[in-house]
């Protein structure tokens, strides 16, 4: 049987010695800030013209994360490599064969997926947040007004539930382009698209997305019915049930 921490360090030393894994992690903090400190910028140069309610509902916060609509998909990637890598190159045999207990497998990949996208995220945020500030100008906040330190360590928070989402669909599908062909139309497309129907968009306030970005909010949306409390258990419940859907399937068929 083996034991819980050499798994553990085993899947540690797979993940940090491919390099496309970092790559994924660099441009998802390269996209984010840089995106972000551009909508910053043009929103600063442009709010003069926003009319009385835009003014007063506009959230400077949110604003320096606008370049997470990209940078989560390079999150989605690197998260759909860590376990589309090994069932691509047909070392899934190998690991399962050293590791039968499945769900100890599952649990670590998902350990190590954590240790290594929340600190990159945290620096993401708070990165994307003071640039996005310098460059709004008069119109910025700061990070001791009301709510936006959690709004701040939300995003972190989000860009972490993604990639743990996107873990458990990469164990259901096994396929990197399968995943990949899942994931990133919905984030990019499906999602927002549905968000904007009326007939449908009531459903898609609880996509994971959706619910999820509530948390990088200071100014409560006008038209998502709940907060960013709720936004975080809703996101927290698409992640467990991609993960016990993606541990179900590991441990009911052969490599």
């Amino acid at each position: 049987m083996a034991q819980p921490g050499a798994v553990l360090l085993s899947e540690w030393t797979k993940v940090k010695t491919v390099r496309s894994t970092w790559i994924t992690l660099v441009v998802a903090f390269v996209v984010t800030v840089g995106l972000g400190a551009l909508i910053s910028a043009v929103s600063s140069s442009q709010f003069k013209n926003l009319s009385d309610t835009e003014k007063l509902t506009f959230d400077p916060t949110a604003v320096s994360f606008s370049g997470i609509i990209l940078g989560q998909l390079a999150v989605i990637v690197f998260a759909v490599l860590v376990v589309g890598n090994e069932y691509s190159s047909g070392m899934i045999r190998a690991t399962l064969a050293a590791v039968p207990q499945r769900t100890t497998l599952l649990v670590c990949k998902a350990a190590v997926v954590l240790a290594m996208v929340l600190p990159v995220s945290l620096l993401t945020s708070f990165t994307a947040f003071f640039l996005g500030q310098a460059l709004l100008g008069s119109h910025r906040t700061t990070l001791g007004a009301d709510h936006v330190l959690r709004a701040v360590l939300g995003m972190a928070v989000y860009m972490t539930l993604i990639a743990l989402l996107s873990l458990g669909v990469s164990f259901m599908l096994r396929k990197p382009v399968l995943s990949l062909g899942l994931l990133m139309p919905f984030f990019f497309l499906i999602s927002p698209i549905l968000s904007a129907v009326p007939k449908v968009k009531a459903v898609a306030h609880y996509f994971p997305d959706t619910a999820g970005s509530q948390m990088v909010h200071v100014v409560s949306s006008t038209t998502v019915p709940f907060g960013p409390l709720e936004g975080f258990f809703i996101c927290l419940a698409w992640v467990a049930a991609a993960l016990l859907a993606g541990l179900l399937l590991l441990r009911g068929r052969d490599a």
